[in-house]
């Protein structure tokens, strides 16, 4: 089992480090205002988002894996909170894949300045997760 333990690490920092890029990124996209350059953002955000997107994927895996061997009880409200901030997480990464989208139509119409905050909202959820996952506090 640590193994699955292990992988669901080794692949969630993958996903955190696609969170954690695509959107400075963006930061750096917003700013372009060269043709080749504009290309070149195109193409790292599209392989980023689809490695961490990968990323994604195989950590929820493991985590599933996880969750149904060690039968953990959907009650706890250390877990309950836990999975409430992953499906915010995953709710973060569609959304990111639709900015990427819209970059690539051209229809990116925020600035910089709201992709430098955008960016640290993974940052907080990934605290409050490992906190949970670590401490288990029973409240």
């Amino acid at each position: 089992m640590l193994w699955v333990k292990a992988f669901h690490v080794i692949f969630m920092v993958t996903w955190f480090a696609g969170l954690f890029y695509l959107p400075r990124l963006f930061v750096y996209h917003a700013d372009c205002t060269d043709g080749p350059g504009h290309e070149r953002f195109l193409v790292m955000e599209r392989k980023l988002f689809a490695i961490m997107t990968l990323g994604g994927i195989v950590t929820a895996f493991f985590g599933l894996w996880l969750l149904f061997a060690w039968h953990w009880p959907l009650t706890e409200s250390w877990l309950q909170i836990k999975m409430i901030l992953i499906v915010a997480l995953v709710v973060y990464h569609i959304y990111c894949g639709k900015l990427v989208q819209q970059f690539k139509a051209g229809a990116n119409t925020r600035p910089a300045l709201f992709y430098r905050w955008f960016n640290e909202f993974p940052a907080i959820l990934l605290i409050a997760i490992v906190l949970l996952a670590v401490l288990r506090p029973s409240w």
